[in-house]
């Protein structure tokens, strides 16, 4: 009974605080709650007066006042069930607002720290976590609590009643426990392999591309199978044991009503109780049984609901928790990087080993090397995607990775290996979806990125749509887009990651006049590339190789060492 106790051990992190401060109105529809069940009574009540009295008095004015008024009452009741339900919602509602923002950014935490795993699911568990906690089954545990009153008055009409009563509730609760423990862990089985299904066909959609023209869909058709097989059949084996529970609760259910019948008309022949208690005692009895069978109903998505809960907490507990830090000013450039050793995680080997150099402000620095040198893992690690094992990097002094990330963002820019962009204009693309941006910063960063005569090109210039990840555009079309996204608003630090990789001779001309431009503005630039072209304006060059840095200095000198001579017999037959 794990979804009835995990509110009792609420872990110290948004969820948990959110939930404890959802106590407050779950008091108040607790006290809802109280109010219905006893105005329900009236309905038991009702139908004793209308068998012990109407019916033998004759009187239809007694009738019709009978009726208004426990018509009058389920209204009251039915008003008072209807706040209970807004007050859930609304409790949804913030719950929702407090704890989806942390939802995601955790989510984004996990996939840069190529976390396996990390996907959209989480914001569809918090959601079915939150419509099942103010759904009709939670609101089924606030009448759990009042099933005694009706019980009460069941023992107090005979206490056979109340007896089998009794043991109809604890027969379907312990239905319900059977049909959860035989279910559980098919259903954890199912739900795993559908979520490595769904990762599996999302990974396939994102490189469609690639197994189209390689003809890879029947292979990775069959990978994709073992996952849905496994979902099915794991999903079968648990609806046809759940199935066999649900019908043998069925059964007791109706078997308990029939015996509440049977034992009134025996109750009414022996002349125990009146014979109008014959259906006050059947109103009551369901009444009482009506929460647990709500509850025994929604056994699935209370189930779906703790898994829920269990994956958001698993996410939010390894999600770096934010820092809270003093807003700095706009830093000169003064790059820092000391003593860095970093392997991504779940890999034991260092991909960065004793890292360190220095790059003063207004300074263009070239990092070259071998593929695998880890040049695209400094990357990160410069732009405070990534903490380091061991050491750090600061711009200005100050640790990138713990910097205020809003803040650290409108200082810095930054253009991947790979630039992805998002639905939406170019100019939003270029504006980092931001508020505020002024369309004369916007055209200003395409200017200095040389791709403003290309943009105006386009169907609708700066309002055109790129589509999902930029479709629409080219390789090197999206990567000068992304350019100007890096360029916005003058950053005082770039890093550019093998910003020529898919450019043609035009765009790579206007990529070098970028670089001029940022540093004739003062910016601190660093450049990675396989290209030695591509460093004609820098000043320092490091040279990467397995991890570690091999050369570092000036960029004539250290281009000279990379240059080497040819042998003396080469030499000579050449002269020859």
């Amino acid at each position: 009974m794990k979804f009835l106790t995990f509110l009792t051990d609420l872990p110290n992190n948004v969820l948990g605080r959110a939930l404890r401060d959802g106590y407050k109105p779950a008091a108040v529809a607790f006290s809802f709650s109280l109010v219905s069940n006893l105005l329900y009574l009236a309905m038991p009540l009702y139908t004793y007066q209308v068998y012990g009295r109407v019916m033998i008095s004759q009187s239809i004015p007694t009738l019709i006042m009978l009726t208004l008024a426990t018509l009058f009452v389920f209204a009251i009741s039915s008003a008072i069930d209807d706040y209970r339900a807004r007050i859930l919602i609304n409790f949804g509602m913030a719950l929702d607002q407090r704890v989806s923002g942390r939802v995601f950014t955790s989510l984004f935490d996990a996939a840069v720290r190529g976390e396996p795993g990390a996907r959209a699911q989480a914001l569809r568990d918090l959601d079915q976590f939150r419509q099942a906690l103010t759904g009709i089954a939670a609101a089924a545990f606030f009448d759990v609590p009042w099933i005694p009153v009706f019980v009460i008055v069941l023992f107090i009409i005979d206490p056979m009643v109340g007896t089998l009563t009794v043991a109809g509730a604890v027969a379907l609760f312990l239905l319900a426990l059977a049909q959860a423990r035989a279910t559980r862990n098919t259903l954890r089985e199912a739900n795993d392999a559908a979520l490595r299904s769904y990762s599996f066909t999302d990974a396939a959609l994102r490189n469609g591309e690639v197994v189209r023209a390689m003809g890879m869909l029947p292979t990775l058709g069959q990978a994709w199978a073992q996952h849905r097989a496994v979902t099915i059949e794991r999903g079968a084996a648990a609806a046809e044991s759940s199935n066999m529970y649900t019908d043998i609760i069925k059964a007791v259910r109706m078997g308990i009503q029939v015996l509440i019948v049977a034992i009134g008309a025996y109750l009414i022949i022996k002349g125990k109780i009146h014979q109008g208690m014959l259906f006050a005692n059947m109103i009551l009895a369901s009444r009482a049984l009506q929460p647990i069978e709500k509850i025994v109903g929604s056994w699935d998505p209370l189930n779906n609901m703790v898994r829920a809960y269990d994956r958001l907490n698993t996410l939010l507990a390894r999600a770096e928790p934010p820092a809270i830090a003093t807003s700095l000013p706009r830093p000169l450039g003064k790059l820092s990087v000391e003593g860095v050793h970093f392997a991504p995680h779940g890999v034991q080997r260092l991909i960065l080993g004793n890292v360190s150099f220095a790059v003063d402000p207004n300074e263009v620095l070239g990092v070259i090397g071998p593929s695998g040198a880890g040049k695209s893992t400094l990357a990160r690690l410069l732009v405070g995607i990534w903490k380091p094992n061991q050491g750090v990097v600061r711009l200005d002094g100050a640790d990138v990775f713990t910097w205020d990330r809003a803040d650290f963002g409108r200082y810095v820019g930054y253009l991947p290996q790979d630039t992805e962009l998002f639905a939406g204009s170019v100019r939003n693309n270029i504006a980092r979806f931001r508020s505020g941006v002024s369309d004369e910063e916007v055209v200003r960063a395409a200017q200095l990125a040389g791709v403003h005569e290309l943009i105006l090109r386009m169907p609708k210039g700066y309002d055109t749509d790129v589509g999902e990840g930029g479709v629409v555009l080219s390789a090197g079309q999206r990567q000068r887009v992304g350019l100007a996204r890096a360029m916005l608003g003058n950053p005082a630090f770039v890093v550019l990651d093998e910003p020529n990789a898919n450019l043609d001779a035009e765009g790579e001309e206007a990529l070098m006049r970028a670089i001029d431009a940022m540093k004739q503005a003062g910016s601190t630039v660093v450049i990675i590339s396989h290209k030695p072209g591509v460093f004609r304006a820098a000043d320092k060059m490091l040279v990467l190789r397995e991890g570690r840095v091999e050369l570092f200095g000036p960029r004539d000198q250290v281009m000279a060492r990379l240059v080497k001579p040819a042998p003396a017999e080469v030499r000579a037959v050449e002269a020859g």
